[in-house]
């Protein structure tokens, strides 16, 4: 560090490079935060340890006290603009709002929620699937669920503003984070892409091309009008929503050599409408913030990395460890290019009970975080309680010096942050120092018990005569 602030202040160091070389070392040094619990009020215990490493084996004793979000699991995140809310949706309709602006570092805290929709004639009547703030404001949220709606939310009285019946289960949404629509892009059991207009309060059109449900689907984060979508046929398809017909291509994980176009997403150049990007159901999209790479990943256990300008397979190889099977959207994080250095962004996946860091472009494994807590977990639900396999369920990233949020079917909120060499040192003097106290409390309770002791035995030498 003290080389760095040198460099810096010498001119041998711009800024810019500064600032990624600390932000890299805080996103590389992210692990679980266990002081950071989530309390949803709810009262009664419902979560257990099992010993599933096999027979006659022990599993770990939870350090957790038996608290959570949503008893019932928790199905979906999402932070607003600010990062500063955090909403979470749960397996029994219930959607809470936390204010992450309470935690006060250096600290143990149990976040309880500012705001809790419960299950209600006009909320939903299912689980969540998938929650999102509106790109620009804080003020109104999104929710879909297993009960066909997609509604709109105001943040501040959590009413509903507007509620759309699609008809068809609703895996998970999309809003594009710069576009000046609002075009909600929404993935169901109906093989097309429904696309909702917030502006009139209608679905404009579908976009048509899939065979079978889709579970995934992103807007890219530089074009305003592209949007990538995946299902259980194993495609990704890419549509222009300013099209007649929407389509673009398809993604083929034999071509590692891609097609060009005059503007970088295909158009001007020979059409690809056949191909599949996955052997099985693709359940996870996203882009790199700069709208450069597009990361799927898919039921046959593997992650693909793609040119975005030419739809080419980078070939990226993440190895034989990736579990992927839940027939639901994955959540997939993928660090900000500002935060790392050139070209050496960080994927963060949720490898059902880990949370695996990647490098992206490499497929180099960087940590294997274990979740904190039970394999299995006892959930309450309606019909009473069930075991369930703990996995991760949403994951939504608030900084590289505020880490991530996580959410899980054992019903738990988990936070993971970054903790440097620095942190670590601190943390022993603080420990060291509260030693020292309680030895020094130790040391005076045994000084003034061995004065009481002298004093007796003083006492009982003296005779006593009784005249």
């Amino acid at each position: 560090m003290n080389k760095l602030l040198f460099d810096r202040s010498s001119g041998n160091l711009g800024p810019p490079a500064f600032a990624r070389i600390q932000t890299s070392a805080l996103v590389l040094a992210i692990q679980p935060a266990p002081r950071l619990r989530f309390n949803g009020g709810e009262k009664e215990a419902a979560i257990e340890d099992d010993t599933s490493e096999g027979v006659g084996s022990q599993a770990e004793p939870s350090t957790e006290t038996k608290i959570w979000a949503h008893q019932a699991g928790v199905n979906a995140l999402a932070l607003d603009i600010e990062s500063r809310i955090l909403i979470s949706g749960g397996a029994d309709s219930s959607i809470k709002l936390w204010d992450l602006e309470e935690l006060t570092a250096g600290s143990k805290h149990i976040f309880r929620p500012t705001g809790i929709v419960p299950r209600t004639a006009s909320a939903h009547k299912f689980g969540i699937t998938h929650l999102s703030f509106y790109p620009f404001d804080s003020a109104a949220f999104l929710s879909s669920s297993y009960d066909h709606h997609l509604k709109l939310y105001a943040t501040e009285t959590l009413s509903v503003n507007a509620n759309f019946d699609l008809n068809s289960i609703i895996y998970t949404h999309a809003l594009s984070p710069i576009a000046s629509h609002v075009l909600v892009a929404c993935a169901t059991q109906h093989p097309a892409v429904r696309l909702v207009d917030l502006r009139t309060g209608s679905s404009t059109h579908s976009l048509v091309g899939h065979h079978g449900a889709l579970l995934s689907l992103a807007w890219s984060p530089t074009l305003e009008h592209i949007l990538a979508s995946g299902g259980i046929d194993g495609t990704v398809r890419l549509w222009d929503i300013r099209k007649s017909s929407g389509a673009l291509g398809v993604l083929n994980m034999e071509d590692s050599t891609g097609i060009t176009g005059m503007d970088g997403v295909g158009r001007s150049a020979r059409a690809r409408d056949v191909g599949k990007a996955h052997t099985a159901a693709v359940n996870g999209i996203t882009w790199t913030d700069d709208g450069a790479y597009l990361i799927t990943a898919g039921h046959d256990e593997r992650i693909r990395v793609w040119d975005a300008a030419t739809g080419a397979n980078t070939l990226a190889s993440f190895g034989p460890i990736i579990k992927n099977g839940h027939l639901s959207n994955l959540p997939l994080v993928v660090s900000p290019s500002l935060a790392s250095s050139p070209g050496k962004e960080i994927l963060f996946y949720p490898n059902e009970k880990e949370l695996l860091m990647f490098e992206l472009h490499e497929g180099k494994l960087l940590k294997r975080l274990k979740v904190p807590g039970p394999t299995i977990a006892a959930v309450k639900s309606r019909t009473g309680e069930r075991n369930i396999k703990n996995r991760i369920t949403g994951l939504v990233w608030r900084g590289q010096a505020e880490g991530i949020y996580s959410a899980h079917t054992d019903g738990q909120i988990r936070a993971w942050l970054p903790r440097t060499a620095e942190d670590e040192l601190l943390d022993k003097e603080e420990e060291d120092s509260l030693k020292r106290q309680d030895d020094d409390q130790d040391e005076g309770v045994k000084r003034k018990r061995q004065v009481l002791d002298d004093v007796f035995r003083d006492l009982t030498r003296q005779k006593i005569t009784f005249g």
